[in-house]
C-alpha cells in the first residue's frame, strides 16, 4: 500500500465528501447514459444520499450488527478522494459485493483507487471472505482495466440496470477470489 495515502472507515461525518466524490465521479463518467434531465437529478440525489446511508451504518455498528461498510482514502491531512461501499452479497451468499467504488476526478491517475482497493480486499480477507463480486457499466473501459488490473475478471454474467429512468444500461460483472 502506498504511503502517499491513508485508508479509514468513513462515519457520518463525512457525507458531504462522499457526495461530492460521487457526483462528480458521476458527472464526468456517466453523462453521455442519461437523458439530461434525469442525469441532472441523478448527480443531485448521489450527492445528498450518503447522510442516511452513513447515519444507517452508524446505527447498525453501535448495536452490534453486521452492517455494510464504507472505507475513504485520503492523503494524510487532506480530504477524502475515494471511497469503497461493501458488504454481504445479496446474490451470492457468503460474499461480498462492492457496491460502489468511486474516485474524485481530481484524483484519477494518483494511485488514490489502487491504495483503496489493496485496503478493501486487505479488509475482506481479514474479515474471512473468500471471494468479491461487483457490476460495472460495460461500456465504462477505464473502470473495466482498474478492476481487471486490481485482479478482478469478468464472470460472464451481464444485466440490464435501471437507474430510474426507465432505459436499463447493460453492466457487466467482475469477481476476485481473496
Amino acid at each position: 500500500m502506498s504511503s502517499d495515502f491513508i485508508v479509514f472507515p468513513a462515519t457520518p461525518e463525512h457525507a458531504d465528501t462522499m457526495g461530492e466524490i460521487h457526483a462528480e465521479a458521476w458527472a464526468v463518467a456517466y453523462r453521455p447514459y442519461f437523458a439530461p434531465a434525469f442525469f441532472e437529478r441523478a448527480v443531485a440525489h448521489r450527492r445528498g444520499k450518503w447522510h442516511a446511508v452513513l447515519a444507517v451504518l452508524a446505527e447498525a455498528e453501535a448495536e452490534g450488527a453486521g452492517a455494510d461498510t464504507v472505507l475513504l482514502a485520503a492523503r494524510p491531512g487532506g480530504r477524502p478522494l475515494a471511497y469503497a461501499y461493501f458488504g454481504a452479497s445479496p446474490e451470492r451468499p457468503g460474499d461480498v459485493e462492492i457496491f460502489g467504488f468511486y474516485n474524485h476526478p481530481e484524483a484519477w491517475g494518483s494511485g488514490v483507487a489502487g491504495t483503496l482497493m489493496a485496503a478493501t480486499l486487505d479488509t475482506l480477507r481479514a474479515r474471512g471472505f473468500r471471494r468479491a463480486h461487483l457490476w460495472t457499466l460495460r461500456d465504462t473501459a477505464q473502470s473495466r482495466r482498474f478492476y481487471a488490473k486490481n485482479g478482478f475478471t469478468e464472470s460472464g454474467a451481464t444485466r440490464g440496470h435501471d437507474f430510474g429512468d426507465g432505459n436499463p444500461i447493460d453492466q457487466v460483472e467482475y469477481e476476485i477470489t481473496l
